[in-house]
């Protein structure tokens, strides 16, 4: 680990590197010294990295992984996963995950930038607490089962770090408002995995959105083919018990949810519909779609939510359902209903919409009283192309990474913090919950946080953890 110190604005060396990056994330009143005063033109100096270490090494945290790579400021310097390696080939990341082959990303990469293409600097560990313990870092990147979301990110804020967490958020409503508490009282940088909220298409929508292009929005339908051939839901718990492959921690992969054997139905990447470990199509793909929707409509919590589906065994989560939310009055916008859609269901197709033009998976309309808007565009395309787009009035991205990297360093924020997270995560929670109760209006008291006609339903506003794990 590097030590280098950098100067306070008294000429002092009193800050190194970890509380200067500490202080410039809680945005303290410190100037970053240019790199050209530390290192050279064109290199960034030790003093300016973030230092990260990443939390789950699975498809998504290589993925991830990746990404900091490309960023010069960034020092990626251990991995955590309770699994050596797994593999992939038969999921959409592809090849191979676990710490190993993180270790061996990080390491090949930072080796093409070493004399001799050697490089031996990261460092791998079962046991993320442990990494946290002897690792000088400024942030961690989660990026493991939904199950360990919340705890991991949670422990890594009590440690001061900066937190970027894959979404969704958190499993239950609990820890989802624990999350975005505990950002704003340890004044972390935070970044929520919605990449989506850093491209075009989601500042244009926003903006078309807010100019009334299509009236005041009293409706919204959002939909996903998931969980589609990725992973399966609505089935029961298998009865084998097959032998751990090799390398694997499974005490330290269940983490909080209950104890049951080991199988492959679950690991490596197939957790995502078990109720215990994922969140389903709800927390995969809602987590994307309706970012925007809470954004421009500036939703935060309903007034009701009711579901149906396919069936809850308490196992899996349904393999198609439908969940409805009614939201309040927000300023000057109406009331909105807002119903969301999963495996391969869909709205009804709207008149307005070409004939042979398909309705796509994984979209979202706008019903407003002046006309409709699908994925960010009028129908029918003509009304898009006599339409003149509104002034930019949002300012755009650098890149989600990058957003966070440089919120770390005190420059900048995230579109995608946990404060702005939180909320959509507790209502796609509540959405997750209603399954339990088919048919059932679930009445929402935001101030009170509780479902004040359903006391069954508050039981599950959190999770038992298992012995020896803590939110």
């Amino acid at each position: 680990m590097e030590s280098s110190q950098v100067p306070s604005p008294t000429g002092s060396m009193s800050l190194n590197r970890r509380t200067f990056l500490a202080r410039a994330g809680s945005a303290a009143a410190f100037t970053l010294v240019p790199s050209s005063v530390l290192a050279g033109a064109g290199r960034t100096p030790p003093s300016e990295r973030v230092h990260v270490g990443i939390i789950g090494a699975g498809g998504q945290g290589i993925v991830n992984t990746k990404q900091l790579l490309q960023f010069a400021d960034v020092q990626v310097v251990a991995v955590a996963d309770p699994s050596l390696t797994s593999d992939y080939s038969r999921f959409y990341f592809g090849g191979t995950a676990g710490r190993e082959p993180a270790r061996r990303v990080v390491d090949d990469s930072y080796g093409k930038q070493k004399p001799g293409g050697q490089y031996q600097g990261c460092t791998a560990y079962v046991d993320f607490r442990e990494m946290l313990e002897k690792e000088d870092l400024d942030a961690c990147l989660v990026a493991t089962t939904d199950n360990w979301h919340a705890p991991a990110s949670m422990a890594a804020l009590r440690k001061g770090k900066h937190v970027y967490c894959e979404k969704p958020l958190a499993k239950t409503v609990h820890e989802a408002r624990t999350l975005a508490e505990g950002a704003k009282q340890y004044q972390r940088a935070t970044q929520t995995g919605n990449q989506g909220q850093a491209m075009e298409d989601h500042r244009l929508t926003c903006e078309i959105l807010w100019d009334g292009a299509i009236g005041d929005v009293r409706e919204v339908h959002a939909w996903t083919d998931r969980p589609f051939s990725s992973w399966q839901q609505g089935i029961d718990r298998p009865k084998e018990t097959p032998p751990l492959p090799p390398g694997l921690d499974w005490d330290k992969w269940l983490g909080p949810a209950p104890e049951r054997p080991y199988h492959p139905a679950y690991h490596p990447y197939k957790w995502r519909g078990w109720s215990d470990f994922g969140t389903g199509a709800m927390g995969d793909a809602a987590a994307h779609s309706l970012f925007t929707v809470f954004q421009a409509l500036r939703l935060t919590y309903p007034t009701t939510v009711q579901a149906t589906s396919t069936g809850f065994n308490g196992e899996t989560l349904p393999a198609a359902s439908i969940v409805y939310y009614e939201f309040p009055a927000r300023g000057s916008m109406p009331a909105l209903r807002l119903t969301w859609y999963d495996g391969y269901l869909q709205p009804p197709r709207p008149s307005e919409l070409e004939e042979g033009r398909p309705l796509r998976y994984n979209s979202v309309i706008y019903v407003g009283d002046k006309g409709k808007m699908l994925d960010g565009r009028l129908i029918p395309e003509i009304r898009m192309k006599d339409y003149k787009l509104p002034p930019k009035t949002l300012p755009r991205s650098p890149g989600h990474h990058r957003e966070w990297i440089n919120a770390c360093k005190g420059q900048g924020t995230t579109g995608a913090s946990f404060d702005i997270t939180g909320p959509m995560t507790e209502v796609m929670a509540m959405g997750n919950l209603a399954l339990r109760f088919p048919g059932v209006l679930l009445r929402w008291d935001a101030a009170t946080r509780s479902f004040t006609n359903h006391p069954e339903a508050n039981k599950y506003l959190h999770r038992p953890y298992r012995e020896g794990w803590v939110l």
